[in-house]
């Protein structure tokens, strides 16, 4: 779950200068990764100039400064970033606040994702993984893991988490994908859906008011209740953010992850069966190497600039807008000498940006990463055979999004 990162991404994409070195980097889904370098000026799809910045102390720079902002991006004065506005721009959103009134709202919600507070729900979600995994089994081999498992298990979790056990998963995916689209639809369809997941949020909002419950959107408007300053509008938005949040990030992951593992990593799969332990050292390594975002559209986690700055020797004027490239900075190789094949299991060399840093890092980090260590240890436990049944290069790949994984992906046992 990922408030900038695949469900509060970084906006649309980029068309690198004619020259800029790129270097493709199998098994990543042929996706396109800028080689680590000083900052450098290309375009949004919209024409507005960004500059990227790659290497891994300046995306660090970009994510903590407080001279670069979110909030500046919807300043009246602000160029346009976005060919189909989607959830991630709207103003009243936590990804696009900054400073005190972001703390403020973030606070809201923060206690339940820390890793304490996690670490209860690992029985839960554990059960939740094998409940699947049963199903599975049951309906035989071959199989679709993206309708079996990796969509329907964080769907599952943050469904119990918000209190949302009926939920229409089919709404769900329609909002979600419409909420995180670049050119898979219309302006006027992003819209609708938008409307229509807002009108949800707030319904949800009022209920729980009426009723309250043991769960996060409860804990949430207690908590704004205690809070000056904190709009309906914002909170909201919060609650229909958290519910794609909740599980896009992990769906995205896990899909990308068992592309890699049951392709040119199959070597891992039996350690990855053997304790909870390298599951978790795997994790965050896949986290790291395996972008959840398309090259394509997703330059980097979108700040705009409120005074002059220098990033990496480089000065960048006020108002320019700037994307750290997190692909491109967990690759340095400044930072990062190895590869999934040789490093999959060993401890991180650096800190990964995948849930971003400073202000805005991941609230659900903690969530994901505990999701993803079950869901690849217990699948490879219980199925030590399973492989993919569709060619690498015939999987059905999810476009027009800011994130790409499998849309499909058939497997076997």
């Amino acid at each position: 779950m990922s408030a900038e990162n695949s469900a509060t991404g970084a906006g649309t994409g980029t068309v690198p200068n004619p020259g800029t070195a790129l270097t493709v980097l199998p098994p990543l889904h042929c996706l396109r990764l800028l080689e680590p370098g000083p900052p450098r000026l290309a375009a949004l799809p919209t024409g507005t100039p960004v500059w990227l910045v790659s290497r891994h102390t300046d995306v660090r720079q970009v994510l903590t400064d407080p001279r670069l902002g979110r909030a500046p991006l919807f300043a009246p004065d602000a160029p346009q970033v976005t060919v189909v506005p989607n959830l991630l721009d709207d103003p009243a959103a936590l990804l696009n606040i900054d400073g005190v009134e972001h703390q403020r709202l973030r606070r809201t919600v923060q206690r339940a994702f820390t890793p304490r507070a996690i670490a209860r729900w690992r029985p839960w979600v554990a059960s939740v993984v094998d409940g699947l995994i049963d199903e599975l089994l049951d309906r035989g081999s071959p199989a679709d893991i993206v309708t079996g498992y990796t969509r329907p298990l964080p769907v599952a979790v943050i469904s119990r988490l918000m209190g949302l056990d009926h939920l229409d998963t089919v709404r769900l995916e329609r909002w979600s994908d419409h909420a995180l689209a670049t050119t898979a639809f219309t302006a006027q369809e992003v819209r609708t859906a938008m409307r229509e997941f807002a009108d949800f949020g707030a319904e949800l909002v009022a209920e729980r008011r009426a009723t309250p419950g043991d769960d996060l959107v409860s804990g949430l408007l207690a908590a704004a209740d205690d809070t000056p300053g904190i709009t309906e509008e914002q909170i909201v938005t919060l609650v229909i953010g958290l519910v794609v949040a909740g599980h896009e990030t992990t769906m995205t992951a896990l899909g990308n992850a068992l592309v890699y593992l049951l392709g040119d990593g199959r070597d891992a799969w039996q350690r990855l069966a053997s304790d909870e332990q390298s599951a978790a050292a795997a994790t965050e390594q896949l986290l790291r190497a395996v972008p959840l975002g398309d090259a394509d559209v997703l330059p980097g986690l979108l700040r705009r600039a409120v005074e002059d700055i220098e990033i990496g020797g480089v000065r960048i004027p006020a108002g320019s807008v700037v994307a750290a490239d997190v692909t491109a900075a967990n690759g340095d190789p400044r930072v990062f000498t190895g590869d999934l094949l040789t490093e999959l299991f060993a401890p991180l060399a650096g800190s990964s940006y995948t849930f971003g840093a400073g202000p805005h890092h991941c609230l659900g980090a903690w969530l994901a990463r505990m999701e993803l260590e079950l869901a690849l240890h217990r699948l490879a436990r219980r199925l030590p055979a399973l492989r993919l049944a569709t060619a690498e290069d015939a999987i059905d790949w999810r476009r027009g999004m800011l994130t790409r994984s499998p849309q499909h992906l058939r497997v076997s046992w």
